[in-house]
C-alpha cells in the first residue's frame, strides 16, 4: 500500500509568533530528499513571506485554494488563507495570534470534513495567550472534539503520542493532577483503551495490539499498601478490556514499563495521567515523537514541543517532529482511504 494519501495534508499555522512558520517552511524545502507527502498551509501569505525572509531562506510561496494545493506543491508552497491576518513577529505573540491561530484549525478541520484534504496537522499553539483571548479549551484534544461534534454527540478525544520507539496514552490528559486522580475512573480507562485498540487496527494497521496499563500509585499500589486504585480502579478495567479479547496486561509499575526491554512486550503503554505518560517519551525521542488524536472521525497529528518562542524566527527550530507528523498522518490518511 503506498503511503501517499491521495489528498493533500491540511498543516494550521500554529501560533503565528512562534517556530511553526520556521518549521513548515523547513519541511517544505526538504519535501524532495525526504520524499514528504504534500501538504498546504492554513494561514497569511504575508506573515510567511516575513518570516522567510528573517530566517534568510529562499522559498516560493503561492496562495492557492484547497483544491489546487496538490499541483502547487511540487514547485512553491501552497499557502491558503483563512480570512484572519497574523501580524505577529518571532517570539512576540500580539492580538492578532488567537484568531489566527483558531481560524486556522477550524477551516482545516472544515477541509478534512469536506473531503479536500486527507488529514489535519497542527503546529504548536500557545495555550496561554488562547486563554486569554477566551478560548476555554484546555488544547487542541479538546477543541478537535468540539469541532467532531455531530448530531448532538461530542467524540471522546484520546491523546497518544506516537514513535518508532515509544507509544503512550494519557487517560486523563489536561488536567491538574489532584483533577487527574478524581477524573481516573474504571470506565473512563475502558472507553480510552478501546478506542485506542480500534484506532490502532484501522489506522495503523496492527491486528491485535498489544496494550498495557500502568498503575496510579508508586509499585502500582504495592498490593494496596501504597494506594488501593490498582485494585479498586485499574484491575477492574483490565478484567473489562480481556472480555472484549482485547490483548491488555496491567496494572504495571510505571517505573519500570518504559526501558528498553520492556519496551519490546508492547505496541502502546496506556497510562493514568498526563506527566507519567509524557516524560518516558519526551525523554526518549524528542525530536520524532508525534502527538495523534485518536476517537475523532478524521485524521490528526501535531508535533510533539511546544511554540519555542526564544527561538522563533532564529533558524535553530528543529522540523523532524512536524516531518514525523507529516509522514504519520500521510501513513494513517492511505490506510483509511
Amino acid at each position: 500500500m503506498s503511503l501517499m494519501p491521495a489528498k493533500p495534508l491540511a498543516l494550521t499555522s500554529g501560533e503565528p509568533a512562534g517556530i511553526g512558520p520556521d518549521i513548515t517552511i523547513e519541511a517544505w524545502l526538504r519535501r524532495n530528499e525526504l520524499k514528504l507527502p504534500p501538504f498546504y498551509l492554513l494561514g497569511d501569505l504575508d506573515l510567511l513571506r516575513d518570516r522567510a525572509k528573517t530566517l534568510g531562506l529562499d522559498v516560493r510561496l503561492a496562495e492557492v485554494r484547497a483544491e489546487d494545493a496538490l499541483a502547487t506543491f511540487a514547485n512553491a508552497l501552497p499557502v491558503v488563507a483563512t480570512g484572519s491576518v497574523a501580524t505577529a513577529r518571532p517570539g512576540q505573540p500580539d492580538g492578532s495570534s488567537a484568531g489566527a491561530a483558531i481560524a486556522s484549525i477550524r477551516q482545516a478541520v472544515d477541509d478534512v470534513v469536506a473531503g479536500r484534504a486527507g488529514a489535519v496537522v497542527t503546529n504548536p499553539i500557545a495555550k496561554s495567550v488562547l486563554t486569554r483571548a477566551g478560548f476555554r479549551h484546555p488544547g487542541h484534544t479538546e477543541f478537535l472534539a468540539e469541532l467532531a461534534t455531530a448530531g448532538g454527540h461530542t467524540p471522546q478525544p484520546v491523546m497518544l503520542l506516537w514513535s518508532p520507539t515509544l507509544a503512550v496514552v494519557p487517560v486523563t490528559i489536561h488536567l491538574p493532577l489532584r483533577e487527574a486522580i478524581n477524573e481516573l475512573s474504571r470506565d473512563l480507562i475502558v472507553s480510552t483503551a478501546r478506542i485506542v485498540a480500534a484506532d490502532f487496527k484501522s489506522r495503523l494497521g496492527l491486528a491485535e495490539p498489544r496494550l498495557v496499563l500502568s498503575g496510579l500509585n508508586p509499585h502500582a499500589g504495592e498490593d494496596g499498601t501504597l494506594g488501593t486504585e490498582e485494585q479498586t480502579i485499574v484491575a477492574p478495567a483490565v478484567e473489562m478490556l480481556r472480555a472484549d479479547g482485547l490483548d491488555v496486561r496491567g496494572p504495571l509499575p510505571a517505573d519500570t514499563l518504559f526501558h528498553e526491554a520492556a519496551r519490546q512486550t508492547y505496541d502502546c503503554a496506556i497510562c493514568m495521567y498526563h506527566d507519567q505518560a509524557l516524560i518516558p517519551i519526551k525523554t526518549l525521542a524528542f525530536d520524532d515523537a508525534v502527538n495523534v488524536t485518536l476517537g475523532l472521525p478524521f485524521i490528526r497529528t501535531s508535533p510533539d514541543h511546544g511554540t519555542a518562542f526564544d527561538i522563533a524566527g532564529t533558524g535553530r527550530a528543529n522540523p523532524s517532529s512536524l516531518i514525523a507528523s507529516l509522514r504519520l498522518a500521510a501513513r494513517m490518511a492511505a490506510r483509511s482511504a
